[in-house]
């Protein structure tokens, strides 16, 4: 151990170097840790650590750990210290120099007295100097949105894999197979329990010294608790040329004991007063009936939720194993039964097989026999000299539609996962697959993220009579809180009522009694 006179010893000589040589103090307090030997060096400065820019600069971001290779050419440092002489480009300096030698250096803020403390407690606080930080940090930090579509890939695989295991196993998983995935992940808790404690008891500590309160996890003792169904609450329903949306939602038999003002209808020019799109205090979801034009106005007008769908952008999508008169009636009903439909095919994907087939060339003849005009992908256009589109993402509406060539199923799901949804939340409305292979199906069905995905059938069945919902009160192609077809039980949300003797939680003491009813409807 190093004694007091060495110490001294070393801080008069180093002092008296820095009268000669140093011009911070930054730079001796890191040739003083390294001459000592020391386990950490923490520098204090006037910000909470280092930055990738100014720090008063809004789009700076702290960095918790410093990699030279990584942030060395990044970093853009701001003014000097409001009182230090060398300022944040000194510490760094004085950290990479200490750091490569083998001391650990942290920087952090100085204004808070329990900083020293939280470091020595193994806290995540200011930035980090290391010799080994390139082995522990990623070399590229993800933003918000590649989590996020990194997120839902990762899902799409996994469901993927699900498939494949009901594949293989040629039957869903049992109760019994159910119970063992959750024994090996209880197992797998219990194994790592040590690590999960350290972990959550840091966590715990950080929120109460950011000063948030203790969380409360409530527990039931001997109470009954119903799950119930109720009304949504007061719904405007906007219709432009669909008047038998009002119908479909609600009629006139309605009992006189709620009152004559149930139902109200305002009438007006096809660009709405804004003024009852401001209620939101009093009206709970705005369901438009109509145009997409008429969707987007909505909801671009109002807070209250929107219960709708942006373009309507319909696929067909034809394997190489499908049965070629089948194809042919689904791909005409799709598209002629009813154009204007929003669940009308807009785009005709076909496997690269059928064209040398001539199934391709007898489609569309059928099509153009029908009056449909026809538009090709970057594939199809050149090959059977038609107008290219101008969008894969497009809602005709009419009689037109794409036509594309593609090499394979997986091509005819990138394809559709990409130009189905649109920009915003919404996400595909109706595709279909039409083939003989069941394995190609089911990857389609699995792997298709739209709000309907048929086997064999048209596009023009996504509809609410179709599904025998009763009635059809919108569409919804978002994930929230209804998808597809939405019926009446669209329009339910869910309520909690518990029903007790007297019981207090108590710090949870007591032992836990459930009982539990079957859902009802108020």
């Amino acid at each position: 151990m190093t004694s007091r006179v060495q110490i001294v010893e070393t801080v008069t000589l180093l002092v008296g170097l820095k009268l000669r040589f140093f011009w911070d103090n930054d730079s001796l307090s890191a040739l003083l840790a390294l001459e000592l030997k020391a386990d950490l060096l923490v520098l204090l400065s006037d910000v909470d650590g280092l930055y990738s820019g100014p720090p008063s600069d809004p789009q700076s971001r702290l960095i918790h750990t410093y990699i030279k290779e990584k942030h060395q050419s990044e970093i853009t440092f701001g003014d000097k210290s409001r009182v230090g002489r060398g300022g944040m480009t000194a510490k760094v300096k004085a950290s990479i120099h200490a750091s490569e030698a083998g001391i650990p250096v942290i920087i952090t803020s100085g204004y808070a007295a329990e900083n020293i403390t939280k470091v020595i407690q193994g806290q995540r606080i200011g930035t980090l100097f290391h010799k080994d930080a390139y082995k522990w940090a990623p070399v590229k930090e993800v933003d918000a949105r590649e989590m996020a579509v990194a997120a839902r890939n990762c899902s799409r695989r996994l469901q993927f894999n699900i498939l494949i295991l009901s594949l293989i196993t040629s039957h869903a998983l049992s109760s019994e197979e159910r119970k063992q995935v959750l024994l090996k992940i209880a197992d797998a808790l219990e194994a790592h329990e040590k690590e999960i404690r350290i972990e959550n008891e840091a966590d715990v500590v950080a929120a109460q010294q950011e000063g948030y309160e203790k969380s409360l996890v409530a527990r039931l003792d001997g109470l009954i608790l119903e799950k119930t169904s109720s009304p949504l609450g007061v719904l405007l329903i906007v219709f432009e040329s669909r008047p038998d949306a009002l119908v479909q939602v609600t009629t006139e038999a309605i009992p006189d004991t709620v009152g004559g003002k149930f139902i109200g209808l305002v009438t007006s020019s096809w660009k709405l007063p804004t003024i009852i799109f401001q209620l939101d205090d009093v009206i709970d979801l705005v369901i438009p009936r109509g145009s997409n034009k008429l969707v987007s106005q909505i909801k671009s007008s109002t807070k209250i939720p929107v219960l709708g769908h942006a373009d309507g952008i319909c696929h067909v999508y034809v394997d190489k194993f499908a049965n070629t008169e089948m194809a042919r009636r689904i791909v005409l009903d799709a598209k002629i039964d009813y154009p204007a439909g929003c669940n009308a095919m807009e785009t005709l994907l076909v496997h690269k097989d059928l064209v040398d087939k001539g199934w391709l060339n007898d489609i569309i003849v059928n099509l153009r026999t029908e009056g449909v005009t026809l538009y090709g992908g970057p594939k199809a256009s050149s090959l059977l000299n038609i107008p290219q589109a101008h969008s894969l993402h497009h809602e005709y509406s009419l009689l037109a539609c794409i036509v594309e060539i593609v090499d394979d199923l997986h091509a005819a799901i990138d394809h559709i996962n990409l130009y189905g949804r649109h920009v915003t939340l919404y996400f595909g409305h109706t595709d279909s697959v039409v083939t003989q292979d069941q394995e190609v199906a089911d990857v389609f069905l699995c792997q298709i993220d739209s709000a309907a995905v048929f086997h064999n059938a048209s596009t023009r069945f996504s509809d609410g009579a179709r599904f025998r919902l009763g009635a059809e009160v919108g569409i919804r192609t978002s994930r929230i809180h209804a998808r597809g077809p939405v019926g009446v039980d669209g329009l339910l949300t869910t309520r909690w009522i518990l029903k007790g003797s007297g019981q207090v939680v108590d710090g949870d003491k007591a032992k836990i009694h459930l009982t539990h009813h079957e859902e009802r409807s108020d």
